[in-house]
């Protein structure tokens, strides 16, 4: 033991060897508690560096694809590309491509191989650079023709609109995704031959400007491509694997390490003084936090989109199921769960009126709006105008009430930068019962939507078991309309006369599709009518209804005839042909055949429809503007709609007397057409009263059930027969109504 009698080393143990043992003990404790601490964190950060590269790794290869999609999933691509127009393919599957989504290189591959279209951005020949990439374009393409010919459709979903084949491969010296895609029509009115579609290529090269914004994003640091890993440079990286699962190459960076970083910045500090350290392991506490928030806000972020809409906000498709599933695992017996599908009535019109902008900012004041009155409650948005809503613990009086709630909601005009627009709400609903499963509740729902749809939209339908037999009764129509279609039997046109307004003459008749099925008798046009457009036989029953017009023009041929054609008839390109060929073929006027339209017809984006209505038109051909000021039909429109006449909708009418402001509306609606030069028809005339103020206001002709309900051709022509010049009303409705308990 060490004797201090000694002053001088007293002195020295007590002024310098004990201050130092304490100081240095204190220093290496401080020292291990650091250097653990900063390890950890350091650890912790490159993980989740590492982490969030491996999750945009995974997400490359789609995002490119997906950004195809904006363009190949399109009716105008596949016109545009068929017709082989250049300015048009190099402004929107070219440059457009490049500059929204940095695509370097941009091709259109025909079925042969061949490339109808090049695009290179990085001022190589773009045949040349097709050339080049040949060896790569040619297997990816032959696959995804194979899997369109067997019709494979795997990997499709409502985020992902078709299939494709992408592959990492080495492209003009450039590390590069290149994806393809088939161009294919969107509303699926155009048929495509599988073997036949042209494919669009896509090239993203994975340095240079991917690079530097990947750094900028995520906050990489030094972000590179590395075709080969080091592991003594002490940088962090992330694998690339091309489709057959080998290797294809590194992303790389130098790792955020915010532990070391301040340990040898605070080192010196703790050497001088214990406050020092503190400051110091506080803010290296900060700037560890700080830069994990960041981490953690990015992988948030990420995990957000995948579970929710991108445009709306709402949770999407997946996210609803994963939460309708766990709320059937975590439910207790007597508690209800309630599945709203809600569909937006006219939702296209708007689109094809104001414009797909116009379109997305409606959804999101939808979205909006079911926030709102769902508060509390789980509101998705399934792709497209169709929305959902989940309800828990409810009867089903509560979900009535919160259908009407939304109801009221969606039909409150929305106020957008072209005026207010009003739509509606079709809700089908289906509320659990004991045992049932989630996919079963939300099938349901799907046919109770149906139903509501079915029911005239702008109302709810709550599922029943009558729904089901509704759904196969629907079915069995759909496959007996098609049988009379293909057969010819059963169809048949009634002809509802139309009288001058002045003097009762009788001036022509409108043609009204009817269908007498042999078992069900006779089925109303407001039930196979829906059918035949959603299953597609519109264009075969246009077809039957103007031939009949034309052979009803034969037989009555002083008297102007009326039909009706789809907006679906319209839009075809050969429409006008069809027709002309058609009063050719059995020696009409066109003159003597008018064509009634709704206003449907007038917004295709295209200007399709109204091409056609100007065609026929010029041939002589006129056209009527039915249900005028219902909908979108307005006074405004008419500025541009070139038509003929407009025939005033009976919910007008039948306010005559009424409601004050109807019969002024009508008045409006006379005054405006005579002011555009054209002529005016009433529908519903129902009583003498109508008939003589619509006389007065100047209407100049009219049609109800007041004059003569529908008739079949041989009735029309004991009507005709009577006096085919000047047909008086008195002796026309003893006709009418003597014919009445025949016909519909």
């Amino acid at each position: 033991m060490l004797h201090m009698k000694h002053p001088r080393l007293r002195a020295v143990f007590l002024l310098l060897i004990l201050p130092a043992a304490a100081s240095a003990s204190i220093w290496a404790a401080l020292a291990i508690m650091i250097g653990v601490a900063t390890g950890a964190t350091d650890e912790a950060s490159i993980g989740r560096q590492r982490h969030l590269a491996e999750i945009v790794v995974a997400k490359l290869q789609e995002g490119v694809a997906h950004d195809q999609e904006s363009v190949t999933v399109w009716d105008d691509a596949v016109r545009k590309v068929a017709a082989g127009d250049q300015d048009w393919m190099e402004m929107n599957l070219g440059k457009w491509m490049f500059t929204y989504f940095q695509h370097e290189r941009a091709f259109v591959v025909a079925p042969d191989g061949s490339a109808i279209y090049a695009f290179a951005s990085d001022e190589a020949d773009p045949k040349e650079a097709f050339r080049q990439m040949h060896d790569i374009v040619l297997p990816l393409a032959q696959k995804l023709r194979r899997r369109l010919v067997i019709g494979d459709q795997s990997g499709v979903s409502d985020q992902v609109l078709s299939i494709g084949e992408s592959e990492l491969a080495l492209v003009n010296g450039h590390p590069s995704v290149v994806s393809v895609k088939p161009i294919v029509s969107d509303s699926g009115d155009i048929e495509q031959d599988p073997a036949r579609v042209n494919l669009h290529v896509a090239v993203r090269y994975l340095d240079g400007n991917f690079l530097s914004g990947m750094e900028q994003e995520y906050m990489f640091d030094d972000l590179r491509f590395a075709w080969a890993r080091s592991n003594d440079d002490g940088r962090s990286y992330a694998k690339l694997k091309n489709a057959t699962g080998s290797d294809f190459g590194y992303f790389s960076w130098r790792p955020f390490a915010p532990g070391a970083a301040v340990a040898a910045s605070v080192g010196p500090t703790v050497a001088i003084a214990g406050i020092a350290v503190f400051a110091a392991m506080n803010a290296m506490g900060g700037a560890v936090l700080l830069r994990s928030r960041r981490l953690q806000r990015s992988r948030a972020e990420l995990e957000h989109l995948a579970a929710h809409d991108g445009l709306t906000g709402l949770v999407n498709r997946s996210e609803f199921q994963r939460h309708l599933s766990q709320s059937f695992a975590s439910s207790v017996p007597g508690q209800s769960t309630a599945v709203l599908f809600i569909d937006l009535d006219r939702f296209k019109q708007v689109n094809d009126m104001l414009g797909h902008a116009a379109g997305d900012a409606l959804l999101v004041a939808v979205a909006g709006r079911l926030h709102d009155v769902c508060s509390g409650s789980l509101v998705a948005r399934l792709g497209g105008d169709e929305f959902t809503v989940v309800l828990k613990n409810v009867c089903e009086e509560n979900v009535a009430a919160v259908c009407e709630h939304i109801l009221e909601a969606m039909g409150r005009p929305f106020e957008m930068d072209g005026g207010p627009i009003s739509i509606g709400a079709s809700i089908g609903v289906a509320i659990a019962e004991s045992g049932m499963a989630a996919s079963e509740l939300t099938r349901k729902a799907d046919i109770a939507l149906y139903n509501a749809k079915g029911a005239g939209r702008n109302c709810y339908a709550i599922f029943g078991a009558h729904m089901e037999e509704l759904l196969q009764t629907r079915r069995e129509i759909e496959y007996d309309l098609r049988r009379a279609v293909a057969e010819g039997e059963g169809l048949l046109l009634h002809f509802q006369p139309v009288y001058a307004a002045d003097n009762g003459a009788l001036c022509g008749a409108e043609a009204l599709l009817r269908w007498h099925d042999p078992i069900r008798g006779s089925v109303g046009p407001d039930v196979f009518i829906p059918i035949a457009e959603e299953c597609g036989l519109m264009n075969s029953l246009g077809e039957f209804v103007l031939r009949e017009t034309c052979l009803a023009a034969q037989r009555w041929p002083a008297l102007k005839i009326a039909m009706n054609a789809s907006p679906k008839e319209l839009r075809g390109d050969g429409y006008p042909l069809k027709v002309m060929s058609m009063l050719n073929h059995y020696g009409i006027n066109p003159e003597q055949i008018e064509i009634e339209i709704t206003e449907g017809t007038l917004l295709d984006s295209g200007g399709q429809c109204q091409r056609n209505i100007e065609t026929l038109r010029s041939a002589g051909v006129h056209f009527a503007l039915d249900d005028f000021g219902t909908g979108f039909s307005s006074f405004g429109r008419l500025q541009n709609v070139k038509v003929d006449r407009i025939k005033i909708d009976k919910s007008f009418i039948d306010r005559f007397g009424k409601e004050e402001e109807g019969q002024a509306i009508v008045e409006a609606m006379i005054g405006l057409a005579r002011a555009k030069g054209l002529k005016t028809t009433a529908e519903g005339v129902e009583t003498e009263d109508q008939r003589v103020a619509l006389k007065e206001l100047g209407c100049d002709h009219l049609q109800g059930y007041l004059l003569s309900r529908p008739l079949s051709k041989e009735q029309f022509d004991e009507l005709v027969g009577g006096n085919v010049v000047n047909l008086r009303l008195s002796k026309i409705s003893t006709l009418a109504h003597a014919s009445s308990s025949q016909t519909e």
